[in-house]
Formats: structure tokens, C-alpha cells, sequence
């Protein structure tokens, strides 16, 4: 695995997340 790879595995991990957490704030309020 190159450096490369791991950045974008590590970046689509925080997207994903960041979605969630969008989303659960979302039906909260």
C-alpha cells in the first residue's frame, strides 16, 4: 500500500463519518 492509498482510505472514512454524525444531528433536531 502506498502513502497514497492510506490518505485516501483515511479520508473516505472521516466522509463517511461526517455524514453520519450530519445525519443523526439531522433527526435530533
Amino acid at each position: 500500500m502506498g502513502f497514497d492509498a492510506i490518505v485516501g482510505a483515511v479520508g473516505g472514512a472521516l466522509m463517511l463519518i461526517y455524514l453520519l454524525v450530519a445525519l443523526l444531528r439531522s433527526e435530533k433536531f
